[in-house]
């Protein structure tokens, strides 16, 4: 089931969104952020954040915010975590088809994400099996807690079917 996230449902998602920020190998956040500032960023902030649950346990989440302003307000961002113990049950591509549907319901014509780590070739390739083009490469703009300076990309997509 997804659903909008409470503060409850992040503290019980913590040790998972934790775990993804120390692994330095798909966010830029900071390594040692503490849960409320983590909340703050992944809660507050956005237009909203949604939470994945099955058999009562908190198993993915996502954001969906603004990319940027003014003329560009159309444009939105999302960022999607799946706990470790749920990853390689099509969690990802279900959050992804609810965000797009949320970004057109909250009038948003695209959505862009703005830096794909390019060693996450699972979440490359899920995002390019939905429609998503990578539309440029950032050399060297994340550092891999394994592999050092790597690629990151911006994948883009064109949600509004009526309008172009």
């Amino acid at each position: 089931m997804i659903r909008e996230m409470t503060k409850a449902d992040f503290e019980a998602f913590w040790p998972t969104f934790f775990h993804i920020i120390q692994a330095q190998e798909t966010y830029a956040f900071d390594p040692n952020m503490t849960l409320e500032e983590g909340y703050q960023l992944w809660c507050t902030l956005p237009d909203k954040t949604f939470v994945f649950v099955e058999s009562g346990d908190v198993l993915a989440s996502y954001y969906i915010k603004p990319n940027a302003s003014g003329p560009s307000r159309h444009l939105c961002n999302c960022g999607y975590m799946v706990s470790e113990k749920a990853r390689g049950q099509g969690i990802a591509r279900k959050l992804c088809k609810h965000s797009q549907t949320v970004a057109l319901e909250l009038g948003y014509k695209a959505m862009q994400f703005n830096s794909v780590v390019s060693t996450n070739e699972a979440a490359v390739k899920l995002w390019e099996t939905l429609g998503f083009s990578i539309i440029d490469t950032i050399p060297n703009a994340y550092k891999h807690a394994r592999f050092g300076y790597v690629d990151s990309y911006v994948m883009y997509k064109w949600l509004d079917t009526e309008v172009r």
